[in-house]
């Protein structure tokens, strides 16, 4: 797996598909995601629409650069967050969503690639979101999946899925791999899959184990506040993709990002959570087959 430099300090690994002469598709993947949550058959799937599709480990995930040395006590941030001592959780995150966005463009340099279509899953859609804010004229098109604006009211969790979100994962394989059905409560009630679960995590489980890295992950999604004034700014074509199912993120996330992205448009798919079954692969890429066919 090949990795490259996007700052001092921090490597990124990635995985491409397709030709390098093709039009470019950067996904970015959600909280704690490795890349591999972007199924090779999928990116395989869009690449031979006629997309140069790059996958990628956000830092502190997968086999991208690790922040070991900067623990973060989860219970001591939410307990900063809650009482509104923000400069003590400052202080406890090592970095920020920002940081994680540069880190996307960054390698889209690396890789000698000025402008890219950027498409996001969940906390990856913020990050696609920020990406566009910051660097509109390194993207082409922003497609944001499953995501909201980090604005409270909008994109809440039921209890049942926020009671998942919080509950620490079991650290020995097999018991790693069985907690993966808890997924469930927020995967689509018509194609959600408990065996397709449980090979995610197995082979995520194999491929790099790195509890630590979701707390900073955490933290520093925590600590990123509401893009509402900057969506409202944004003149990046949009798409925004949601789940009719999702319970992670409620669908309203969705709409509320799409009502404030001035001529965003909104695709709301039935029988899809916070999830991408393979079902529904094709009209997932059909959509953004046709976003991305802009340049």
């Amino acid at each position: 797996m090949p990795t490259v430099e996007v700052s001092p300090g921090v490597s990124i690994a990635y995985e491409t598909f397709g030709a390098p002469s093709d039009t470019p598709v950067l996904l970015v993947t959600g909280f704690s995601a490795q890349m591999i949550a972007w199924h090779g058959d999928f990116c395989r799937a869009l690449a031979h629409r006629g997309r140069y599709v790059i996958r990628y480990d956000n830092r502190d995930c997968g086999l991208s650069t690790k922040f070991d040395g900067h623990p973060v006590d989860t219970g001591r941030l939410v307990a900063a967050v809650s009482s509104g001592d923000m400069p003590s959780a400052l202080a406890m995150v090592p970095y920020t969503l920002q940081d994680m966005a540069d880190d996307g463009l960054g390698l889209l340099t690396a890789l000698g690639i000025e402008r890219a279509h950027v498409v996001g899953s969940s906390m990856g859609g913020v990050l696609a979101q920020m990406m566009a804010i910051s660097r509109p004229t390194r993207v082409l098109t922003l497609t944001s999946m499953m995501s909201s604006t980090g604005e409270p009211e909008y994109g809440r969790s039921s209890p049942e899925a926020q009671a998942v979100i919080s509950s620490p994962k079991p650290a020995d394989r097999e018991g790693y791999i069985a907690a993966a059905e808890r997924d469930l409560v927020w995967a689509s009630k018509r194609f959600g899959d408990p065996a397709a679960l449980r090979e995610l995590a197995a082979d995520s489980y194999d491929r790099a184990y790195c509890p630590a890295g979701a707390g900073r992950q955490l933290g520093a999604l925590m600590l990123s506040g509401s893009r509402a004034q900057a969506l409202r700014e944004l003149r990046v074509p949009t798409l925004v993709i949601h789940g009719l199912d999702d319970t992670l993120i409620d669908p309203s996330g969705g709409e509320r990002t799409a009502d404030l992205v001035p001529g965003a448009k909104l695709l709301l798919i039935p029988d899809m959570g916070h999830d991408r079954p393979r079902e529904l692969w094709p009209e997932i890429n059909d959509a953004i087959e046709a976003h991305t066919g802009r340049e």
